[in-house]
C-alpha cells in the first residue's frame, strides 16, 4: 500500500594509504511525499565541531533586559489582539500568554509563551509549561475558527535557538493560520484525501501500521500519540509523532496535548544526548471539514548553536534538494527508545 524502498550501493575509492575502500551510500524513498534522501554512512565518521557535548549557553542567555518576552516587558512590548478577535487582548492558560506576532507571517498570527524561564536548555523545560503552551495554541486556533471560518490551514511550529531560526531565547510556540495553504498543507491535503479514495484508509494510520509491523524504526508512545523515526529523514535524528483517528483540532483532548508536551521532551533529551541543543518542531492542522488527515507532530535536531558549528544544510541539500543525513532512522529509534522509559508524566 505504501512503498518503502530503500536502495543500497557503494561508491569505490583509493585511499591515501593506497587501500582500495567502498563506502556505502543508501537512498530512500519517502513513503508519504516520494521525495528522495540519501544517508552517507562514512560521514558519520568525521569528528563534528561543537557536537562533542551540549555547548554551554548562548552568551546572552540570562540577558533579560532586553527581552520583550520576559513578563516586567511584556505588557509594553508585545501586541494585543484587537477585540473582534479576543477582547481580552491576550489569552492566558495556566503558566503560558499568548499574543499576536508582532512580524506575522499570515492573517492570523500568534505566539504562545511557556512561563517566565528567560532562557530553557534543550530537554529541560517543564512539562506542565509545554502542556500550557499547546493548549493556549489550541484554545487559539478554535478561537480563530469562530472569527472567520475560512482560516483551515493552521500550524504550530517551533524554533529553539538562532541556528534553527529562532529571534528570541525565550521559549515560545508559533501559531498560525490562514486562509491559503502552504506547500506542505496544500500537498498532504491532496495526498490524503487521495489515499483515502483510493484505500477507504487514512494515509498516517497505514504508515503507522507498516512501521508498527516493521519495528525497526518504531519508538514508543506517550498517551495516544505514537513516535517513531523517519524512513526517509528530510532532516537530522527526525522523529515523528502521530496521533492516530484524530483529524481535527476539535476532537483534541486536554489529554492529548499533555501527551504530546511530554512525548516532545522525550524527543528533546535524546537530542541532547547528542551534544545538541537546537531542533525544529511542526504540526500543521486541516481544518476544511475534511476527515483523512490524522495530527502529526514533526521533530528535526538542527547544527548547534556554538561558536564554528557547521550548518546542517550543504548545496547538496539546497541545490540538488536531497537530504543527506549520516545515520541509519533504524540507529535513531534503537537509541531514542530510552528516553521513552524514563520520562516525566503528568500526576
Amino acid at each position: 500500500m505504501l512503498p518503502f524502498k530503500q536502495e543500497t550501493f557503494f561508491s569505490r575509492i583509493l585511499l591515501p594509504s593506497g587501500d582500495i575502500a567502498e563506502r556505502p551510500i543508501e537512498i530512500r524513498t519517502h513513503p508519504i511525499t516520494g521525495r528522495t534522501c540519501r544517508i552517507t554512512y562514512s560521514r558519520g565518521e568525521e569528528q563534528e565541531p561543537g557536537a562533542e557535548s551540549l555547548p554551554e549557553p548562548p552568551p546572552f542567555a540570562q540577558n533579560r533586559d532586553a527581552c520583550p518576552f520576559c513578563r516586567a516587558r511584556l505588557a509594553d512590548r508585545t501586541p494585543r489582539f484587537p477585540p473582534e478577535v479576543w477582547s481580552q487582548g491576550r489569552m492566558v492558560r495556566g503558566s503560558s500568554i499568548l499574543f499576536p506576532n508582532l512580524f506575522p507571517y499570515g492573517r492570523y498570527s500568534a505566539v504562545s509563551l511557556f512561563d517566565d524561564q528567560h532562557f530553557v536548555e534543550i530537554g529541560t523545560a517543564r512539562l506542565e509549561a509545554y502542556a500550557d503552551s499547546f493548549l493556549n495554541c489550541r484554545d487559539y486556533l478554535m478561537q480563530i475558527l469562530s472569527h472567520d471560518s475560512a482560516a483551515v490551514f493552521m500550524a504550530v511550529t517551533q524554533n529553539h535557538l538562532p541556528s534553527a531560526g529562532g529571534s528570541l531565547l525565550h521559549p515560545h510556540l508559533q501559531v498560525q493560520a490562514d486562509r491559503t495553504p502552504a506547500n506542505h498543507q496544500r500537498f498532504l491535503q491532496s495526498r490524503a484525501h487521495g489515499h483515502r479514495r483510493q484505500f477507504g484508509t487514512r494515509l498516517f494510520s497505514d504508515y503507522l501500521a507498516m512501521e508498527k509491523q516493521a519495528g525497526r524504526r518504531w519508538i514508543g508512545a506517550t498517551g495516544s500519540w505514537q513516535w517513531l523515526a523517519a524512513f526517509a529523514p528530510e532532516g537530522f535524528f527526525e522523529i515523528w509523532g502521530i496521533l492516530p483517528d484524530i483529524t481535527t483540532l476539535r476532537n483534541t483532548t486536554e489529554a492529548h496535548w499533555q501527551t504530546l508536551a511530554q512525548g516532545v521532551l522525550n524527543v528533546q533529551n535524546f537530542y541532547r544526548s547528542l551534544g545538541r541543543n537546537g531542533y525544529n518542531l511542526g504540526l500543521l492542522f486541516l481544518e476544511d471539514g475534511s476527515d483523512d488527515l490524522e495530527l502529526r507532530v514533526i521533530l528535526r535536531v538542527r547544527s548547534n548553536y556554538a561558536p564554528w558549528v557547521r550548518s546542517d544544510f550543504t548545496g547538496f541539500e539546497v541545490m540538488l534538494g536531497d537530504m543527506a543525513t549520516f545515520s541509519a532512522p533504524e540507529a535513531t529509534a534503537e537509541t531514542a527508545r530510552a528516553f521513552w522509559r524514563e520520562a516525566p508524566r503528568f500526576s
